[in-house]
């Protein structure tokens, strides 16, 4: 990255960047069940189509959990798969919404989540609870979720409405996502884009390597 752009506007993912995640984590809890195939249709780099039109609002938790229903075979009711998809959640740790509100001093902050309607009040409920944050957009210049858009990163497009929205230039804004693929798809929407490997760094360990902070 040219360390020489000046950024205007700073966009971040939200899983594994803000708050973390255990992908293997749902596995598990369905695998405890007696649906040991989960983890070949979810992952962090690949999904079935079916999560694919969950995250974009096109499948409806109903729908979602009704084909879960079908794929698993057996009876499982509302709460236990609602119980098991949400088991992937973490917390935010409170550094990062202070890294958040440090970057919004200088900066217009956005987020863009992939995510989909039964995670958004879970993860809602977790930051209400552990960060006593009840309005968790609020914390941001503006917040989308793919759901809520009927688009999802990798594609350009959701990158370029979301700042045109916020009237932001791509070549003055970073994306900041832990996934590579999502990072290409920025790019090719004009926007810088960072990488964030987990395994070495965490994103507030990133933004001050990147010296973003004044």
């Amino acid at each position: 990255m040219e360390r020489s752009v000046q950024y205007d506007t700073i966009l971040l993912d939200l899983g594994g960047v803000l708050i973390d995640v255990d992908y293997h984590a749902a596995a598990r809890a369905f695998a405890q069940l007696g649906f040991g195939e989960f983890n070949a249709l979810y992952s962090k780099a690949k999904q079935d189509h079916l999560f694919d039109g969950f995250e974009t609002g096109a499948i409806t938790p109903a729908e979602f959990r009704m084909k879960i229903r079908a794929l698993y075979g057996n009876p499982i009711s509302d709460e236990q798969i609602d119980h098991c998809w949400n088991a992937m959640l973490g917390g935010i740790p409170q550094e990062r919404i202070a890294l958040v509100k440090r970057l919004r001093e200088h900066h217009q902050v956005l987020l863009l989540s992939n995510t989909n309607a039964i995670h958004v009040p879970a993860f809602e409920a977790i930051v209400a609870r552990e960060n006593g944050i009840r309005d968790f957009k609020a914390l941001f210049d503006g917040a989308y979720y793919s759901c809520e858009l009927g688009m999802r990163k990798p594609d350009p497009g959701i990158f370029r409405f979301v700042l045109a929205a916020h009237g932001a230039a791509a070549d003055r804004t970073l994306f900041i996502d832990d996934s590579i693929q999502h990072v290409e798809g920025a790019r090719k929407a004009g926007l810088h884009a960072e990488h964030l490997e987990l395994g070495n760094e965490d994103v507030v360990a990133l933004i001050k390597r990147l010296e973003l902070l004044a």
